[in-house]
């Protein structure tokens, strides 16, 4: 489970570890010694003690944690080091919003446990699948992670964000840590759930926030929430409708939400990437990973993993595994149809690592974790739905998307005015090249490490962060403009 606490972890300057020894009445002998040997003897004790405690102190720092850091306040590696841009207040949540969804993991699913799957605070068990296909030094930060996790990896990170303050009233914004996806999630398929089960922890945690003295000062305008499922997972209009009705009840109209699909008209909802099974360790994994795919030989003009759906008028994920098996060599497909990608990595990731595009139609919705995994193995992704990319997440790929991906339009294809493979094969050599640098240089912002990287490297918790903490800063300014009259 997650620690709870209101205050942040103990500073960079306290030690974390006992004194191996310390100077006791027990040590009788000094007593009967002369004066130069008794300052001798507490000098020496003294100087072990010393040597101990710096070898202790270097392990504590050199070593990863997968588990929250209990130094909260070491700014060193930080990018925002000063904490500038402002410091982050973490709400201390009563455990049923979520710990309590953890604990009762079995039940999250009316088919599967989900146990597993949310495990290792977010990450998943180990990916042992992937021996032999990624280097080995970096198969310890590979896992087989849950595509619903962000949730529970955004409160591991922010209980040990650097600029965490342990008060609501000078913090620049305010995270609420509830598992809404979770809460939701548990509803969906069950077959006696009702809207009312849908709403009900959702309305209760509003009910408990909108209390707070904190809340109330702003209305929830400096707040934000993470949402582990898409935003449509949350826009119940009718009872009879898909979802819960948490993002329109009114306690939520000024809180922003960070979702791995945003609405794209909404400007509350800010769009996060899918999480990937890469969680670095240090900023040293995340370049041996960059170096490895960029340099990894790619056979294969163009790859999809997904699976076609049955029953469903003009499916356009057939009509692409249809090309892609009348291409050759020059396109390979992995069928994740039964679930068979489900949280499993070893397929798709070889999949991508051969080759040079990989084609990213809309899924169930219009984005795919498909996305990230592709872009985080160095293939360049290939859009049909400017939705499913370009219009969702703006803090973490860049504009001139035609330098990191190829948008192809679907009713071109659909028509059979255009040709996938012909398309691809009219891209240079050297255009592949300048695209696929570009895509690799965008791991870093894609992916959630373990804890904090060094080297000043920003992974997507830092991206996000970052992000809130400008919109909330910005806001505030344009506020004091109007308070002065200033237009």
């Amino acid at each position: 489970m997650l620690p709870r606490s209101n205050s942040p972890p103990s500073g960079a300057d306290t030690p974390h570890h006992s004194l191996p020894g310390k100077l006791t009445p027990s040590l009788n002998l000094h007593l009967h010694l002369p004066l130069c040997y008794r300052v001798l003897l507490v000098a020496a004790v003294l100087s072990v003690q010393l040597l101990l405690l710096l070898l202790f102190s270097d392990r504590s720092i050199s070593t990863p944690r997968l588990h929250p850091s209990a130094n909260a306040g070491d700014h060193r590696n930080a990018p925002n080091s000063t904490c500038d841009l402002g410091t982050i207040y973490v709400y201390d949540l009563p455990p049923e919003f979520n710990s309590d969804l953890i604990a009762g993991c079995h039940h999250l699913n009316p088919w599967t446990s989900r146990c597993s799957a949310l495990s290792n605070f977010g990450l998943g068990p180990s990916a042992a699948d992937l021996a032999g296909i990624v280097p080995d030094p970096l198969l310890p930060s590979w896992f087989n992670t849950d595509q619903f996790s962000s949730e529970i990896l955004f409160h591991r990170r922010l209980l040990s964000h650097p600029c965490r303050s342990p008060d609501p009233s000078t913090a620049s914004a305010l995270f609420i840590p509830f598992y809404a996806g979770l809460a939701v999630g548990q509803h969906l398929w069950s077959p006696n759930a009702t809207s009312g089960d849908r709403d009900r922890l959702c309305a209760t945690l509003l009910r408990w926030i909108s209390s707070q003295p904190s809340f109330l000062r702003s209305n929830g305008s400096d707040h934000f929430i993470v949402l582990g499922r898409i935003t449509w997972d949350f826009r119940r209009s009718k009872n009879e409708d898909w979802g819960g009705s948490f993002i329109y009840m009114p306690a939520m109209s000024n809180v922003t939400r960070l979702l791995i699909e945003r609405n794209p008209w909404d400007e509350l909802d800010v769009g996060i990437p899918y999480p990937t099974g890469f969680h670095p360790r240090s900023a040293t994994d995340v370049q041996s990973w960059q170096k490895f795919v960029l340099s990894h030989r790619r056979q294969t003009t163009f790859g999809f993993a997904g699976a076609a759906r049955v029953g469903m008028k003009n499916d356009f994920r057939g009509l692409l595994l249809r090309e892609c098996a009348t291409a050759g060599s020059a396109c390979k497909a992995v069928d994740c149809s039964h679930g068979r990608c489900t949280n499993r990595s070893a397929e798709a990731v070889s999949l991508f690592l051969e080759s040079k595009f990989c084609l990213q139609p809309r899924g169930d919705s219009f984005t795919r974790r498909s996305m990230f995994d592709c872009m985080l193995a160095g293939a360049i992704p290939v859009v049909f739905w400017k939705r499913s990319a370009y219009l969702q997440y703006e803090l973490y790929l860049p504009p001139g998307e035609e330098e990191w991906s190829v948008f192809i339009d679907r009713k071109e294809v659909r028509a059979g005015a255009a040709s996938v493979r012909e398309v691809l094969e009219s891209i240079g050599e050297e255009k592949v090249r300048r695209m696929r640098e570009k895509v690799v240089e965008l791991i870093p912002r894609i992916v959630y490490g373990q804890d904090k990287l060094d080297e000043g490297m920003m992974d997507a918790v830092d991206v996000a962060v970052d992000g809130v903490l400008r919109r909330f800063r910005e806001r505030r300014e344009r506020t004091d403009m109007d308070i002065g009259g200033v237009r």
